[in-house]
């Protein structure tokens, strides 16, 4: 039989099942067995580290047609470096470690897609690294919510973002609650954002990015631009 890729991804069959998550559940847990891996087919995901002491960061974001848990093929007996969990409401095809290594082997197709997708991964974080050295936490902002609304894929003009909170955006940008509130609330005001239940992304936030149209403000004690609070901007 002819081996066809989009059906292998698609569904259920020997050495992998299709799994549906809620926001919040979990793909895997950070120090769990690594012994299949997840392909994202609809909805997102984030990947989130716990230091021994206890702080929690958010490392990266994945978005469907991606891959979930690949250190699973690097070795027997391996365990999962991160946790990752959804974002918005995802279907998934868990793939069997030894199911995934044995049809990459037999099929070129399935390797190279694997192989583009590694390459992509590595540029993101290795752009991602460049962010978080050199921009200031409102592009960083800026960065994340463009990657979240997966802007410039065809189809959305104006993208929705994922349900999110606060707390995990300053994860990922690395600063404060109270600053991510602020930048938000700046960004509703000069129309690059809006919200409506659901926060929608506008293209000219490209600009903050691009251009060093903004430069940083602290949020004002006692007065100035009251802060709004993802939660709020997502209700």
């Amino acid at each position: 039989m002819t081996f066809d890729l989009a059906t292998f991804l698609e569904g259920a069959g020997v050495g992998r099942r299709v799994v549906h998550l809620q926001p919040k559940q979990v793909f895997f847990s950070q120090g769990s067995s690594a012994d299949s891996i997840f392909y994202l087919r609809t909805g997102s995901a984030k990947l989130t580290v716990v230091s021994p002491d206890g702080k929690e960061g958010t490392v990266a974001l994945l978005h469907a047609g991606e891959f979930i848990g690949e250190e699973s093929l690097a070795s027997v007996g391996g365990v999962h470096l991160a946790t990752a969990s959804a974002i918005a409401v995802c279907t998934a095809l868990q793939i069997a470690r030894e199911e995934m290594i044995r049809v990459m082997h037999e099929e070129h197709s399935l390797s190279e897609m694997y192989m583009k997708f590694l390459l992509a991964r590595s540029m993101r974080t290795q752009a991602d690294l460049v962010d978080q050295l050199f921009n200031s936490s409102e592009k960083r902002l800026a960065r994340i919510l463009l990657l979240l609304a997966e802007f410039g894929e065809p189809g959305k003009p104006e993208p929705l973002i994922p349900p999110i909170t606060q707390e995990t955006l300053a994860e990922m940008v690395g600063t404060t609650r109270s600053r991510v509130s602020f930048f938000m609330n700046r960004f509703r005001q000069l129309g690059l954002i809006e919200y409506d239940g659901r926060i929608r992304v506008h293209k000219s936030l490209l600009n903050v990015i691009l251009h060093d149209h903004f430069t940083e403000q602290e949020p004002r004690v006692g007065g100035g631009v009251k802060g709004t609070s993802v939660q709020e901007l997502s209700q």
